[in-house]
């Protein structure tokens, strides 16, 4: 069995590994690379011949997991995508907005470049529909044979509805060796979403390290910290709280969250506007697979009915709708992405409220070097937003419990979960490269063989 790693090798996107088993070959994930915008037309080029790939296994639905499937295809791919059935359905939600994504990126492009025309995004509408027809779902807990030497199963991972850890059953040679792909983990009691289950013994493990040697703020709640906010910017003084959410998952968090907070009588009711298409979609998604989702959920709609519906919530339709929150004088919270603030929706209610001094911007996300959210979180004084240089007047702040990642006490006991006897090799993916070797200092120091492989590093287990 050979495992090459061509995707978050010694970085956090571009998910992508490739296993090769007597002649068969099997992906896991398919990303798109975008740790620098120059990068975006080389995802239109893989390592190796789309064709002779005969089966992707996705772990989940985010774009630095999904996002090329649909180049994947366009280049030749005629195989099966194996995923759980919520994953097949975000996963499709997600690659329709990515072709929105790139054909803006383009186009300014263009414009900037004075040409009419004339750009490529990396596919369109149509390939994302065929990577939909191919997908094949599989449940949680129940092993699905590939062919007669290899058996896949896919384990709760908890990061997101429908997200799997990866393990392969492989038989060669007379011997039965095991390997694990843990996706992205998720954290414990996270609002909504099932705890990450524990995987079986296996001989090897690839292992994200998104929060290798970070740890998440365990001194308030989810709730208190809300409640904080929504306290000071909005009950206490006549302001805005605008907070910037992923659409899939993040938002949904939240909005359960602040259900819980108004419908058991702890703050005076509030407006709240829901300013997303795509998270609108996809709360509809997490309603189609209620019984996925956590038990405190559950136990919540026994007593209050649908967790993401409640009084004074709203969900915006239109753009219409949208600008009509402008007008809105009353105190009140706003729930827009992107979550970097790089396009949007919430970039039009960033333009009218960053110069208001009763206005907060709440981050309950990362957001990534470069972007517009990394520029305020690190204090920027002014931001150039629609060709304006816009002073920074609002309130911003930033809290980590909405972070959807294991941090790195969690991962270490995943791993450690594992006989370092068996384990014989821990591959380490999709982290800074100081994270990666936060985590492999710690777990080398209690005798794991741990490994962070280089992009496109080949490896016979």
């Amino acid at each position: 069995m050979k495992l090459t790693i061509w995707g978050a090798a010694r970085q956090v996107t571009g998910s992508m590994h490739l296993v090769e088993v007597n002649n068969y070959r099997i992906l896991i994930d398919c990303g798109l690379d975008y740790e620098r915008e120059t990068r975006l037309e080389e995802n239109a080029f893989f390592p190796f011949d789309p064709e002779d790939i005969d089966v992707v296994i996705l772990t989940h639905a985010h774009i630095d997991h999904s996002g090329n499937l649909p180049t994947l295809l366009r280049l030749g791919f005629e195989g099966q995508i194996l995923c759980t059935s919520p994953t097949a359905d975000l996963t499709e939600l997600l690659l329709l907005d990515s072709v929105n994504i790139h054909m803006n990126k383009q186009r300014r492009r263009s414009k900037r470049k004075h040409r009419n025309g004339g750009f490529a995004p990396l596919y369109l509408q149509k390939h994302v529909m065929d990577t939909s027809d191919r997908f094949v779902t599989i449940d949680f807990n129940k092993p699905f044979r590939l062919n007669g030497d290899i058996t896949v199963e896919l384990i709760p991972s908890g990061h997101l509805l429908g997200a799997a850890s990866v393990i392969l059953t492989v038989r060669e040679h007379g011997f039965e060796k095991k390997i694990a792909f843990t996706g992205d983990v998720g954290r414990k009691n996270y609002p909504v979403m099932v705890d990450p289950a524990d995987l079986p013994p296996v001989d090897y493990m690839v292992c994200e390290s998104t929060y290798g040697g970070r740890y998440h703020s365990k001194a308030e709640t989810v709730e208190q910290v809300l409640i904080r906010n929504i306290d000071e910017t909005c009950i206490k003084n006549p302001g805005r709280l605008i907070i910037p959410a992923f659409s899939i998952g993040r938002t949904q968090a939240l909005v359960y969250s602040l259900n819980k907070i108004f419908s058991e009588g702890l703050l005076p009711r509030v407006k709240i506007f829901v300013d997303s298409p795509l998270a609108n979609y996809a709360t509809e998604i997490f309603r189609k697979y209620h019984p996925m989702l956590n038990n405190e959920a559950h136990e919540f709609y026994q007593r209050r009915g649908d967790e993401f519906e409640f009084e004074n919530l709203f969900y915006v339709q239109d753009m219409k709708e949208s600008r009509h929150i402008s007008n809105y004088l009353e105190p009140c919270i706003i729930v827009s992405s992107a979550g970097m603030l790089e396009g949007g929706r919430i970039q039009d209610h960033l333009f009218y409220n960053i110069q208001n001094y009763y206005c907060t911007i709440l981050f309950i996300g990362y957001s990534a070097k470069g972007t517009l959210g990394h520029r305020l979180l690190r204090g920027d004084p002014v931001i150039h937003l629609r060709d304006r240089e816009l002073s920074v007047y609002a309130t911003i702040r930033q809290t980590d419990l909405f972070s959807g990642h294991a941090d790195h006490n969690d991962l270490v006991n995943l791993v450690q979960k594992q006989d370092k006897e068996l384990l014989k090799k821990l591959f380490l993916v999709h982290g800074e490269p100081a994270s990666m070797e936060a985590m492999k200092t710690e777990l080398e120091g209690v005798g794991y063989h741990v490994i962070i492989p280089e992009k496109g590093q080949v490896f016979e287990i």
